[in-house]
This record gives C-alpha cells, structure tokens and sequence, in this order.
C-alpha cells in the first residue's frame, strides 16, 4: 500500500483541486495537491514538499479532515487529507494541467480520481452542495 497526501486548502468558500497531467496515471482527472510519502518523512513534511514542488507554495498544515484506502487497479493508496492554509506564495501550475478554486456546490462539475469520491462527499456533508458561496 502506498502512503499519499493531500492538502485541502480553503480560501473563504472555495477549495483548491489540480487537474492531473495528461501523460499520468489517472491523466486529466481532477485531485486534492499533494503525493506520496517518502521513507522518513512524516504526513506533514511530504505534505509540505509536495506543494512546493507541484505549486511553489508554503503550507501551514493541520488536522487530518479524512482517511481514505482505495484499491486502483495498478495500486493501492491509503490517501490521509489533511487541512491547511498557504502561508507564503500564490499557487502556479508547475505540474498541473489546470488548477481552479471551487465550491463545495461545484464539485459535480468535474471528474475527480476515485480515491478522492468519499472524500468529497464528506465535504458536501459538511459543507453543503448548495452553497457557492
């Protein structure tokens, strides 16, 4: 099983999702920044790592919003999201194809990765699909 993060960034209403590159595993489908875990690192510091490098951004992480293990044909993910907030820089598209900031009322509009579908209705739940505020 392989140990991944991801980051959900809020700003007001929205949230960040990045859209894969399409020569990728899972190319062109939407997913919360982040990637794996490398040995020796905690969930935080790869967290970190990953938004730098994908993004060119300096996260302050927090809590784990949800835990999720989804079984891909190729692989199997144990994917932890964590809350966080950027503490320095603007998000850029260094690897990305596309990145957009969406409500939670939004989420329908766009095809994410299968590991990401649980997660996702989670943060429905809790913050309404209604609202695009």
């Amino acid at each position: 099983m392989v140990e991944v993060v991801a980051a959900l960034i809020w700003d007001g209403g929205r949230f960040l999702i990045c859209q894969r590159p399409a020569h990728k595993a899972r190319g062109l489908l939407w997913e919360f920044v982040g990637g794996k875990v490398e040995p020796g690192e905690t969930k935080a510091q790869a967290l970190i790592r990953e938004c730098r490098e994908e993004l060119a951004i300096t996260l302050a992480v927090g809590d784990v919003f949800m835990d999720v293990v989804h079984a891909y044909p190729d692989l199997t993910v144990h994917l932890t999201l964590l809350n966080a907030t950027i503490a320095e820089g603007v998000p850029q598209m260094l690897e990305h194809n596309a990145i957009r900031w969406i409500t939670p009322g939004e989420i329908g509009a766009y095809d994410f990765c299968p590991a990401d579908v649980e997660i996702l209705e989670r943060i429905t739940e809790k913050y309404g699909a209604g609202t695009d505020t």
